[in-house]
């Protein structure tokens, strides 16, 4: 199967590189385009609409650009399409000072008209942004925004959504359904050429505000159907940049080649958990969410199933990420986040879902059985959920993992008809976005609604006070308060099951380009599916040999 894996990987590479001057692998001529997998796609759709979830990969990272670009590694904003903010002393305007010179990919002007409509149109097809009374333009150079209520997250939110051409956009009659073929954006690299299925290629925008920035030629995308075919065209020096899985990395990439072959995982990403549909008896019962949690051993799941490249997950429910906002004696002291057999097996009892002949039952008399779902083309959430499956059948539970692709099982979330399964949760600058995402009943949806976070439809109204009083808060200390008490009411209601800190993967040949973002250089992650990537395609120089 590796073998035909690696003869398909070479056909395609091939079909798309041959004839093209500067293309395949160990190309140094200077021209060569910079080459990243997708496991998690198997084909690709000619769909460049920053607003559709199906958008086409590098469309909010290289076509369009955002007002700040924030990086998870350093937690720094640096000013782009804006080059300077301010936010009014009572918290509600923020006002940004947009960047001259800039023109879109077609070479029209850049101005705070495009801004405003952005964020008109954006709340209209997408909603939410309730925080945000109107966007208005002071001049071609100066955009507002006036808040309904102080709202400190939001210039998270707001500096980082991709702007949108209005000269583009005000003339479709869908926008929701338009899938923008040809893009027009002011980003680096807006041109797309040779679009197939499996593989396409975006090239310089010819108007780009920072053409000295422009050193590479261009960026291809190749599709894959899941980590391990995708893994062998990364390994065997076929592509550049991976953000994906990567089983026993220095054995697998870096001993081939040590001097070019690199990887760094910073824990910048967002938390990993088991969710479990509060919709359902019996995971609305906050005493069986903690006693399946009591079950799980997070040590076996961050050493075997992500290979030791994640750290295990404790009861505040944040991610490394955000350390220093997590309570020190709350951590210290958690409970139903330590694997103990014995005691879920006991909190299984006093819930009253006894074992019987090694089977524990339901209420009804019924096995207690669930399903854990996962998609297909991640291995090492596939492998998290047998260990979970293993650590169940300890207290008499019966788990069956369900590995269709990833479209069914976000489906099957969206809509409410999922048990249980692994999922990502909300990022951000602060735990905003993370307890709010987990934890507020302003995000439910009813079962057959589709949701767009909070899958698992939990909501406790303590949660979102303290949600609010954070957002209203322009102190920091006065943040820290409220973020206390959301990790205290997490601990009491459990609502989902935190498993470890995903780490940012990000692995890389040096071999065909350099200037990437390290350990010691933090000036971006190495994902390519973030804000910060801009970051590094605008700092990345070709080999020229």
């Amino acid at each position: 199967m590796l073998a035909a894996t690696a003869a398909a990987a070479a056909l395609l590479l091939s079909a798309c590189t041959g004839g093209s001057g500067a293309s395949g692998a160990g190309d140094t001529s200077g021209d060569q385009l910079l080459t990243i997998p997708r496991e998690d796609l198997a084909t690709f759709t000619r769909n460049f609409n920053p607003l559709s979830p199906q958008a086409a990969p590098m469309t909010k990272e290289a076509v369009y650009e955002p007002l700040v670009v924030h990086s998870m590694a350093d937690a720094k904003d640096t000013p782009w399409l804006a080059t300077k903010w301010e936010q009014a002393k009572d918290g509600k305007s923020l006002t940004f000072t947009l960047r001259d010179g800039v023109k879109w990919s077609d070479g029209q002007a850049f101005t705070a008209d495009d801004v405003v409509y952005t964020f008109e149109l954006r709340k209209k097809v997408l909603g939410g942004l309730d925080y945000l009374g109107t966007v208005t333009a002071g001049d071609p150079h100066t955009v507002t925004f006036s808040l309904t209520k102080p709202f400190s997250p939001g210039f998270f939110e707001i500096s980082n959504q991709p702007i949108m051409p209005k000269h583009v956009w005000s003339t479709i009659d869908d926008p929701a359904k338009f899938t923008n073929a040809d893009p027009v954006g002011t980003g680096p690299y807006t041109k797309v050429e040779k679009f197939q299925t499996q593989a396409y290629e975006l090239r310089k925008n010819p108007n780009y505000w920072q053409p000295e920035k422009q050193k590479i030629a261009g960026i291809r995308l190749l599709a894959f159907s899941g980590n391990d075919s995708a893994n062998l065209a990364f390994t065997n020096g076929e592509v550049d940049w991976t953000q994906s899985f990567i089983p026993d990395i220095e054995k697998t990439f870096v001993a081939k080649d040590k001097k070019h072959n690199h990887y760094w995982f910073p824990p910048a990403g967002a938390m990993i958990n088991w969710q479990l549909n509060t919709t359902k008896a019996p995971f609305d019962d906050p005493a069986v969410r903690k006693a399946l949690s009591l079950a799980v051993d997070r040590d076996q799941i961050a050493k075997v199933a992500m290979n030791g490249y994640a750290q295990p997950a404790d009861c505040t429910g944040l991610a490394h990420t955000y350390d220093k906002w997590r309570d020190p004696q709350l951590a210290a002291a958690c409970t139903w986040t330590k694997l103990d057999p014995a005691a879920a097996a006991a909190a299984l009892d006093a819930a009253g879902y006894r074992d019987s002949g090694g089977k524990r039952k339901l209420k009804d008399g019924k096995d207690f059985r669930l399903d854990i779902s996962v998609g297909s083309a991640s291995s090492d959430w596939i492998s998290a959920a047998n260990i979970i499956k293993q650590d169940l059948a300890k207290v008499g539970i019966t788990a069956t993992v369900k590995t269709p692709d990833w479209a069914a099982v976000v489906s099957s979330y969206e809509q409410g008809t999922f048990d249980t399964g692994i999922v990502w949760s909300n990022n951000g600058a602060t735990p905003y976005e993370y307890f709010r995402g987990v934890m507020s009943k302003a995000l439910l949806k009813p079962v057959g609604e589709k949701a767009g976070e909070n899958y698992h439809r939990f909501g406790d109204p303590k949660a979102d006070e303290l949600i609010d009083a954070f957002a209203a808060a322009t102190d920091e200390q006065k943040q820290r308060e409220q973020i206390n008490g959301l990790q205290k009411l997490y601990d009491a209601d459990a609502p989902v099951v935190p498993l470890f800190t995903g780490p940012e993967f990000g692995a890389y040949t040096d071999a065909r380009f350099t200037g990437w973002p390290s350990q010691d250089n933090p000036y971006a992650t190495l994902g390519n599916r973030n804000t910060s990537t801009v970051l590094v395609l605008t700092s990345l120089t070709p080999v020229k040999g």
